[in-house]
């Protein structure tokens, strides 16, 4: 029987981050390259603020083997003939509707453009529709029948039984990882978490863990079309305006012309991210804030 509600009235309200298992989710390059470098991480996840000393071109070398596994299991899967050298972003999860697979397609030809002008790049999608999700098999669709509409320098492949094994391969082997969802009902989006603990930055609509892991320019970027907070009827226009808008002033030119700075925000990932969005954290933060307050 439900209580009345000032009955509850001396209850307060108080968050807790969801976070990763670092040890499940760390591809074999980044693992051993952690395991060099910060001794203890996987008793320790803390410990990983300490990767800020790891040489970048080290973690760059790990990152191009995690790559090397992704493009092959993605070219061996599904015939796709990606490259190790174009910019590779990674899209997968859930296909309902409100995380809004389609919002990089919004304008094929604006997308097409920034590609030819900046760069090209390669864009993985993988995820499964609920069986009577109707909307969401359309919006896969939907991707799938973009693809041959958006020429050599925009390559997209949708990848079949998206499982388990998968989501290693892409969390760790792609450059950028994406997530559009409709503020405000992202639950969290631990995959962005998975990636970041492998280095790979986030281009992400500010919601979810995002909102506390986005340091502008430092751990990712934010798509951020519309102020945070803010509801609008349609905000899909202006958060798709500002994802081209990052992707073509932001994110391609620091991939192909600033590699530097790109390393740094790779390292700073690892630093700030992984080193605070896991499991450990987590259950630390049950014990202090929840089961024993």
């Amino acid at each position: 029987m439900l209580q009345p509600k000032d009955d509850f009235h001396h209850y307060q309200i108080d968050h807790i981050t969801n976070g990763v298992h670092l040890a499940t989710w760390a591809s074999p390059s980044f693992a051993g390259l952690f395991d060099r470098h910060v001794p203890g991480w996987r008793e320790d996840n803390a410990r990983l603020r300490t990767a800020l000393n790891i040489p970048k071109e080290e973690v760059w070398q790990a990152h191009q083997l995690a790559k090397t596994r992704a493009i092959e299991e993605v070219n061996r899967r599904a015939n796709a003939n990606f490259d190790l050298e174009t910019l590779t972003i990674g899209f997968a999860r859930r296909a309902a509707t409100y995380k809004r697979a389609d919002l990089l397609l919004t304008e094929p030809a604006r997308l097409r453009e920034i590609a030819s002008r900046t760069g090209r790049m390669q864009i993985i999608y993988g995820g499964k529709a609920h069986p009577s999700d109707d909307a969401g098999k359309r919006v896969i669709q939907q991707i799938v029948q973009a693809r041959d509409s958006l020429g050599p320098d925009v390559r997209i492949v949708y990848l079949e039984n998206y499982d388990w094994e998968l989501g290693c391969h892409l969390t760790a082997g792609v450059d950028v990882w994406l997530n559009t969802p409709l503020p405000p009902m992202e639950a969290s989006d631990t995959s962005g978490m998975k990636a970041a603990l492998n280095g790979v930055p986030s281009l992400s609509v500010l919601d979810g863990w995002w909102i506390e892991g986005c340091i502008e320019g430092i751990t990712g970027w934010a798509i951020d079309g519309v102020a945070p907070g803010k509801e609008t009827e349609n905000r899909t226009p202006q958060d798709a305006s500002s994802l081209y808008q990052k992707l073509g002033q932001v994110v391609l030119p620091a991939f192909y012309q600033q590699r530097d700075d790109w390393l740094r925000v790779m390292r700073l990932a690892i630093v700030l991210n992984a080193s605070h969005f896991n499991t450990q954290r987590m259950v630390q933060q049950y014990v202090v804030k929840a089961y024993f307050e």
